[in-house]
């Protein structure tokens, strides 16, 4: 476990190994003075601070105390505004921070990362740069920072809100905007962090946490062409530094240290100590993507397996069925003392249910370079300090002292706070509005750890020392198969807390489980449908004609309900009173609804899927020597759908607008709403057709309310609905045929029969009269 550490010169002439005593240490006392005047640090002019925290990111009762800016608040409407056409927009879901839990953090920034690619892509062609030319940029620390050192741009966290703004208009692309400026203010009082592609170690700037700790592999045998079987020779690893550098050193040497000291005193100033040292390590495993496939169904059954030293955990009893794309949502706790634990291997294995389960894919990292990195790569930092809620801070030390810490290791005086001022050495930080004018009365109260984790965030302006810190993050990371080298098995999101044990310990691990659905019940009753497209021709009048059904689903075309026939309509009317009942459960936070059935008699465990909450209402006509005709649809999404028109007059094909100009409903927060929408289909050249209008009522009510409140399904009990006074023509032509008679041909040929019958009676009188005239005049000839 011991350290060799060397440096080598760039024209070297004499060659010595360096002292590694503590005789290389600095010996002045007043070296942080003196390091502060020289060459190497030069002074550094003031830096503006933008602490983009907005009164819609403070949460009540943590953080920052805006009890001032309650009537400001007031005046800004956070929790809804009225639009140009005077109509409340229900649409627009601003959580509560009591609702809000780490998986909200994690959404927002997945539409975070996605919208950030985006601009960059677009920005990218505009230049006429083909998207993810440069692989070094798509894995940049923060998608900010350029290739060379001195150009690079570090903006990522402190302005990191501005992108969750622009990834709300991910939801309302076609939104007037008005309500996408609402929509990017509640987002942005979500935290963030930030989700990487790739690994940590891969990230720019991070320098592969390698700045003190190299790895070489030891090899038995001897070396050949084929990498994949160099690899099975491995024995063993040294970790440790090699420098070499020439005796003495230029006075003008444009070198420093790892921790920016003057290399005269030596090159390994600070390193850290090789004595065993206690750590607890975290590691939260939130999910997988793209596994292969393990099963003849094509899907897997995955299950994790951490390793670390001699300590091994296995999660089997709780393996995911069927799934490709798993969500793990578990921490894992070990005690590890370094050097001898080092590595960690998290592997993902295959459950099968006769014989030994197969490994899928594993991957592995290095802690210890990881703890000793100055990077601080041991837990993250947030992008915004707050004392409680689902952004807790989870250091044991505070921002305030972290800064203390590295200013002391790295020789630099501060930090000094005053009047909204950091001071470290010779830079100063300010701190400004997001707009650059004056603080407001709530962010003058901004306290001394929001000022620090500020600083800390642009730890890498700080001269000599200065280097980017590890934010809080995903790191994603390749799953690889042993027996199927250089072949990618799939990713794994993934990130890796620690912290010494010889620190106060931190609180309770982050909750990452995954989110249990909520049971709801959705009530839909189809009460009428009018201006209906006739399909058919009557068989005997040639009339337009449609017998009217209506078929709806939440989950999909297997979960569909459908009312009885309305038959021959005439006027594109029909009467139902029906009632549909869907049962479903609900993630509010993905706005999907789960499902979980087998996939065949044969299956072993239910398969878990998650849709759209999108409800579907199709009205089609009823055949009876062929299949239905469709005629139209309208699917509306629960979290946001077109009012319903009062009246069917009032229902037109301008409610299918998706410019901001329709008002919409939140069924989750409104519950309950009835009125008429329109029934379309799409054409290639005249786009939506309007093909009717269904007046439904829908109720939404959760699986206890449902219970106390019961409702039958169509017209049943309870709480039944009573049976549709339809016209008299509206019946089934062979169930009452005599009905038939009187309603399909005396109903539209009545005088027609009239007359014949008269012509009918007349003609027969006519016959008789000539038949019977030649006997009777006889007859009357004879005086019979």
């Amino acid at each position: 476990d011991g350290l060799i550490y060397w440096r080598q010169a760039s024209a070297p002439s004499v060659w010595s190994k360096a002292d590694l005593s503590s005789s290389l240490l600095p010996s002045n006392p007043n070296s942080v003075s003196s390091l502060e005047l020289t060459p190497l640090v030069p002074k550094a002019k003031d830096s503006l601070i933008t602490l983009d925290y907005g009164t819609y990111a403070i949460p009540n009762g943590c953080g920052l105390d805006i009890s001032s800016s309650t009537d400001n608040n007031k005046n800004k409407g956070s929790h809804g505004f009225n639009n140009q056409s005077g109509h409340q927009t229900d649409d627009l879901i601003d959580d509560d921070e009591e609702s809000l839990d780490w998986w909200s953090k994690y959404f927002a920034s997945v539409d975070a990362m996605i919208e950030e690619g985006r601009v960059k892509r677009g920005g990218d062609q505009e230049k006429g740069e083909e998207p993810h030319q440069n692989s070094t940029k798509d894995s940049n620390l923060y998608g900010l920072l350029e290739e060379e050192p001195k150009k690079r741009k570090y903006g990522g966290i402190m302005n990191v809100t501005n992108v969750a703004k622009s990834a709300a208009n991910k939801f309302s692309p076609n939104r007037a905007s008005q309500i996408q400026q609402q929509r990017k203010k509640s987002k942005s009082s979500i935290a963030l962090f930030k989700l990487f592609p790739n690994e940590l170690e891969s990230q720019v700037g991070l320098d592969g946490f390698t700045e003190w700790l190299q790895t070489f592999e030891l090899y038995r045998g001897k070396k050949s062409e084929e990498e994949f079987e160099d690899e099975t020779r491995i024995v063993g690893k040294f970790k440790g530094s090699i420098k070499i550098y020439k005796l003495p050193l230029l006075k003008d040497l444009d070198d420093h240290t790892v921790m920016g000291f003057d290399p005269q005193f030596g090159f390994f100033q600070g390193l850290p100590s090789n004595d065993p040292l206690h750590v607890l390590v975290r590691v939260y495993v939130v999910k997988a993507n793209d596994l292969h496939p393990m099963d003849i169904n094509g899907k897997a059954d995955p299950y994790l397996v951490l390793q670390l030293g001699s300590k091994r955990t296995s999660d089997k009893e709780n393996y995911i069925s069927k799934q490709l794309n798993p969500i793990f949502g578990k921490c894992f706790e070990f005690e590890a003392t370094f050097p001898q634990d080092s590595v960690l291997t998290v592997q993902v294995y295959d459950w099968d249910l006769l014989g030994s389960d197969d490994l899928i894919g594993e991957t592995k990292i290095d802690l210890e370079n990881r703890f000793f990195s100055r990077h601080r790569a041991t837990c993250g930092l947030t992008s915004r300090y707050d004392t409680c809620g689902y952004n807790q801070w989870r250091d044991p030390m505070k921002p305030v002292q972290l800064l203390t810490k590295l200013c002391k290791e790295g020789k630099v005086d501060g930090p000094h706070f005053s009047n909204m001022k950091v001071r470290v050495g010779q830079k100063t930080f300010t701190l400004q509005s997001k707009e650059g004018g004056p603080l407001q009365n709530w962010q003058t109260k901004v306290s001394e750890e929001h000022l620090a984790l500020a600083v800390l965030h642009h730890w890498n302006e700080i001269p000599r020392v200065g280097t980017y810190l590890v934010p809080e993050h995903i790191e994603t990371r390749a799953l690889f198969n042993p027996d199927k080298p250089g072949i990618e098995q799939g990713k794994l999101e993934i990130w890796v807390d620690m912290f010494p044990m010889d620190m106060p310990l931190p609180g309770l691990p982050v909750d990452i489980s995954p989110r249990k659905p909520s049971s709801y019940e959705l009530r839909v009753i189809i009460w009428n449908t009018d201006e209906v497209v006739l399909e058919d021709d009557a068989f005997f009048s040639g009339d337009k004609m449609s017998d009217i059904y209506v078929k709806g689903w939440l989950k999909g075309p297997d979960d569909a309900q459908q009312t009885d026939v309305h038959y021959r309509s005439l006027t594109g009317e029909g009467n139902f009173n029906w009632r549909f009942l869907f049962p479903f459960e609900y993630l509010a936070a993905e706005e999907k609804v789960v499902i979980s059935k087998k996939e065949s008699m044969f299956s072993w465990d239910e398969t878990t899927s998650k849709v759209p909450a999108r409800l579907t209402l199709q009205v089609w006509d009823a055949d009876h020597f062929s299949k239905d005709d469709f005629l139209g649809a309208i699917t509306m999404d629960l979290n946001r759908f077109p009012r319903g028109a009062k009246t069917a007059k009032k229902c037109t094909s301008d409610m299918l607008k998706t410019d901001g100009t329709v008002p919409t409903i939140n069924l989750f927060k409104q519950k309950r709403t009835k009125g008429w929408w329109p029934l379309y289909i799409k054409t290639e050249n005249e786009g939506l057709l309007l093909q009717g209008k269904v007046e439904a009522e829908l109720s939404l009510h959760t699986a206890e309310e449902a219970e106390k409140m019961p409702a039958g399904l169509g017209r049943d009990d309870p709480n039944g609905l009573e049976k549709p006074t339809r016209p008299d023509s509206s019946f089934m032509w062979f169930v009452n045929p005599i009905k038939s008679i009187r309603y399909i041909i005396w109903h539209n040929y009545k005088w027609t029969i009239v007359k014949l019958i008269c012509w009918i009676g007349l003609l027969l009188f006519l016959i008789l009269f000539f038949y019977a005239l030649p006997g009777y005049s006889i007859k009357k000839m004879l005086g019979a």
